[in-house]
């Protein structure tokens, strides 16, 4: 007798949610034998919040108080060794030396030097680690954006936060192992724009695509229910598509299918849980003020601050947000001291109430852009007023938590902060100490793609940069 084929679905739905249970054991018995997982870790998640358009080094972390009396003065040959330019200051008659405007002090136990402009900061440098010899191989944003990402300067291949849920997978299966949130800047809603294949799963399956929350409106698209639709009519439509997937599969054999079929699940899952975590009215009036008055204006760099301490309290793996409005070409000390005002505070009260919520061990915190600015200032120089060209050759990062050694200064720059003096740091080799301190040898999580076992650090050797692990 033919069975019906609503029989015949039922059962497979039945034997999806059977197997399940037996398939989630088999990865926790199994995950101990992945080559990658390193026998500790050090931090549990991870929280990126990067300063797209690349902050001003020299203003802010790397002072240079001898330059003062070269103002203005060409930046020597033998600085510059030929190094490239972009094409808006190759054409630079001269390039006249730009000292920074703004005072420098050192701050904490470790006497940490920071900007004048970053007064919050200075109150939690004993848990700062400052990375001043970072470099990149790229000169321009997209690419070296996506070179920070991804490894690589071309578009499509997986992201940071992508490979992190590809390896650990996800503690809190109600919410993605990966979130993107996003902010501008005071006033620079036109700086270089964000492209979601910076957050994808390129050549890794697409559950491990980073999900980006939304600043006005749902946080995630078509996350509410039609109107009419109550939750249990949708648990009863996504149930039957499920089972319709799975025809599809077991016919077809493709993997997105199942991706597909996970994603449906998730966000049925976070039709509840995103509305909780997005509730900010139950927190502390002190931990609000803490963040600083944009805290409670949705979008705003303060509210994706406390929103990525919710998420981290939470259990989501990797936390990426991006703050737009560092390209400062011309008119810098305005528009740093604008973006210095969004970031400052709400920086210092993310690592408080990590510290405060007992996070701050076991996440990891990185601050830190796609390169650096020049010291030469691009077009005039005037007594108030300078830009800064794009600078690959070196710029600074902060970490914080997860492991790192708290207060200390690794690495040193020239004279005139344009070359790397002491213990260079690459991107790769920044990626891999992240990946490190999840718990993942980067040299062995790899994914099989177009023949070769592809990595986030590339086939250059990249290094763990150990003297700043606690």
């Amino acid at each position: 007798m033919t069975p019906h084929p609503a029989d015949a679905l039922n059962r497979r739905l039945f034997l999806r949610h059977s197997t399940a249970l037996g398939a989630a054991a088999l990865a926790t018995l199994t995950a101990r034998a992945q080559p990658f997982r390193l026998p500790a870790a050090k931090a549990k998640r991870v929280i990126y919040l990067f300063q797209s358009g690349a902050p001003s080094q020299l203003d802010l972390f790397d002072p240079k108080p001898q330059l003062e009396r070269r103002r203005g003065e060409n930046l020597p040959e033998s600085i510059r060794r030929g190094q490239r330019l972009t094409t808006m200051t190759s054409g630079q008659a001269t390039f006249p030396t730009a000292p920074s405007m703004f005072k420098f002090a050192q701050h904490g136990k470790g006497g940490l030097w920071l900007s004048e402009l970053m007064p919050h900061m200075a109150t939690v440098a004993d848990d700062l680690t400052m990375i001043r010899s970072v470099h990149t191989e790229a000169i321009n944003h997209d690419p070296a954006i996506t070179f920070c990402q991804t490894g690589n300067q071309l578009a499509g291949r997986p992201s940071i936060g992508s490979w992190v849920s590809y390896g650990l997978g996800s503690e809190n299966q109600s919410l993605p192992a990966y979130v993107v949130l996003t902010s501008f800047g005071s006033g620079r809603r036109d700086d270089q724009p964000l492209y979601d294949r910076l957050w994808g799963a390129g050549f890794l399956p697409g559950r491990h695509q980073g999900v980006k929350f939304r600043n006005t409106g749902d946080a995630v698209l078509f996350l509410s229910n039609p109107p009419g639709v109550d939750p249990a009519a949708r648990r009863a439509t996504l149930d039957r598509l499920a089972a319709l997937n799975r025809q599809h599969f077991d016919a077809v054999g493709d993997p997105e299918t199942q991706a597909r079929i996970a994603q449906y699940e998730m966000a049925f899952r976070m039709q509840t849980s995103v509305p909780e975590l997005l509730d900010t009215t139950k927190e502390p009036r002190a931990v609000l003020d803490a963040y600083g008055p944009d805290v409670n204006r949705p979008g705003s760099y303060a509210a994706n601050c406390l929103l990525a301490r919710r998420l981290a309290e939470r259990d989501v793996r990797f936390v990426q947000l991006f703050h737009m409005g560092w390209d400062h070409h011309g008119g810098l000390p305005a528009a740093i001291r604008g973006q210095c005002r969004d970031t400052d505070q709400p920086t210092a009260a993310l690592l408080r109430d990590l510290k405060r919520k007992g996070l701050l061990d076991d996440t990891l915190v990185v601050w830190g852009g796609e390169f650096g600015r020049t010291v030469y200032s691009q077009g005039a120089l005037t007594a108030t007023d300078y830009g800064r060209d794009h600078h690959p050759r070196c710029y600074s990062v902060l970490m914080a938590g997860g492991g790192v050694k708290p207060g200390v200064t690794h690495g040193a720059t020239d004279d005139f902060g344009y070359n790397v003096t002491e213990n260079p740091v690459s991107v790769h080799d920044l990626n891999a100490t992240i990946l490190h301190q999840l718990g993942i040898d980067h040299e062995k999580l790899t994914f099989k793609h177009q023949g070769l076992d592809a990595k986030l650090t590339g086939v250059e050797h990249a290094r763990v940069v150990r003297e700043v692990l606690a």
